[in-house]
């Protein structure tokens, strides 16, 4: 039986819904999918909540009515520029030194990284161990199995705000659809556009949105770094706007169907004519001039980007270059120009390497990296938890009763009112979470290490 999971990817610039499943091949093939303009969120958070619920019902009922599914939950996205990261390092000391590590031990370290000290407003969202060390014997990716007195680790904390995660919460509340799950948006577009090999070979992945730049540095299949940068498309799209004295709509195209990452490269001799505001004469604007302002901010940007890399301590050791993806990725002669400032391979990425079925094409822009990275994670979420999705064919829903649907939320605007219980029966406590994580973590490592039955891991 297939399949089914639904996403919702909340935009500075534009909200999709997409509907996926997964075929017998584990490819996965988009039923369909649907945006609208985002005009209630800014740098990756919501800020008007009542136009962003409009968007989100317009896009929902749209990718309803053309995938033939009918669905009251979705997985969702979460980005912005509160996002942040931190290292840490955590230890225990065990008891007995001549008995091997456990599981158990392994999951309690991780479990205690959920109790640091972080700001007042603010929640983790990811706990990544990096490696583990037993006894200074340092480098070591599974501690299991090994003797050892003291258990050490090091780790990589994702933080974000509470407030947040709660608007986007009540949005889709406030659309009659429940939150499955929230997932890092950079994780998620990491796992549509990046390889295998690019993970183990050490790669940076650069996700241009409208509002935000998030990086992610992978190096031996482990997220070692993420960073939001509140810069994006549309500041490019301002400076156009300002630099060239046009309206915000008009400069948007110009960027879009003109524009160039490098003004060397632009033509000179070509201008192109921009409507003069209210009846005013014409302005002519030279694509040269033209590039060179948006060369001005993408150096900018990936300056920023660049800070990052060396910020991660991973700059010597990415093989693999830079990936560039999102809606900013599809500007002309970026590749150079990201090329000329890092001094590293860099590739468009395109979220095809899962994708099978009819929709293939259309889907396969870098805009829609996020929206199928999203499809992904579910699917793992579903797998991992065991989960069930409650989607099904849209003909079948009079003879269902939706609890979300049917029943209004009421005290939406009181933020202490508790929100409506999201699929109890399948949350787990944290430390059934943590061990589900750090399994499939273990699952992953060379399969020639050998231990006591009891500790083997679990398929």
């Amino acid at each position: 039986m297939a399949q089914y999971v639904a996403a919702i990817d909340i935009g500075t610039t534009k909200i999709v819904a997409i509907v996926g499943k997964k075929n017998e091949n584990g490819k996965i093939e988009i039923l369909g999918l649907s945006k609208a303009l985002s005009k209630g969120v800014k740098r990756g958070v919501v800020l008007n909540i009542e136009e962003t619920v409009t968007a989100i019902q317009t896009t929902v009922e749209d990718v309803q009515k053309r995938s033939g599914m009918w669905f009251s939950e979705v997985f969702v996205g979460i980005a912005g520029q509160h996002i942040k990261s931190m290292k840490n390092r955590g230890y225990i000391i065990r008891e007995a030194y001549d008995d091997v590590i456990k599981k158990e031990e392994v999951f309690k370290l991780i479990e205690d990284m959920h109790k640091i000290h972080i700001d007042i407003g603010e929640e983790i969202i990811h706990v990544i161990p990096q490696n583990f060390i037993v006894d200074n014997e340092t480098g070591i990716k599974s501690p299991i199995g090994i003797c050892g007195r003291r258990l050490e680790a090091n780790f990589h904390i994702v933080i974000g705000q509470v407030a947040a995660a709660k608007n986007i919460e009540k949005c889709i509340r406030m659309a009659n659809l429940k939150v499955k799950d929230m997932i890092l948006e950079p994780l998620a577009s990491s796992d549509a556009v990046l390889t295998e090999d690019e993970k183990e070979a050490g790669v940076v992945l650069v996700d241009i949105g409208g509002g935000t730049t998030d990086v992610a540095v992978f190096y031996d299949n482990i997220i070692r770094h993420t960073a939001v940068i509140p810069f994006g498309g549309n500041v490019v799209t301002r400076d156009i706007k300002e630099g060239c004295a046009i309206l915000q709509r008009y400069a948007e195209q110009l960027k879009i169907q003109y524009g160039s990452a490098l003004g060397d490269l632009a033509p000179e001799d070509k201008v192109v004519s921009i409507p003069g505001i209210s009846g005013r004469e014409p302005k002519e604007i030279s694509f040269k001039s033209l590039a060179y302002i948006i060369q001005s901010r993408m150096e900018e940007i990936i300056d920023a980007v660049n800070f990052e890399i060396q910020n991660s301590g991973y700059a010597d050791k990415l093989a693999a270059g830079v990936v560039i993806t999102g809606g900013g990725a599809m500007l002309k002669h970026l590749p150079q120009l990201m090329k000329f400032k890092t001094a590293m391979d860099v590739r468009i990425g395109l979220p095809n390497e899962h994708l099978a079925g009819s929709a293939k094409n259309e889907i396969n822009q870098p805009m829609y990296a996020t929206s199928v990275g999203l499809i992904m994670r579910g699917f793992e979420y579903l797998e991992t938890y065991k989960a069930e999705f409650d989607i099904c064919p849209a003909d079948e829903v009079s003879y269902r009763k939706n609890p979300v649907i049917d029943k209004p939320v009421e005290n939406i605007e009181n933020e202490d009112a508790p929100a409506p219980p999201v699929q109890h029966e399948e949350k787990l406590p944290l430390m059934e979470k943590i061990k589900i994580m750090f399994s499939k973590m273990l699952d992953a490592e060379d399969q020639s290490i050998t231990v006591a039955d009891d500790q083997k891991r679990a398929k």
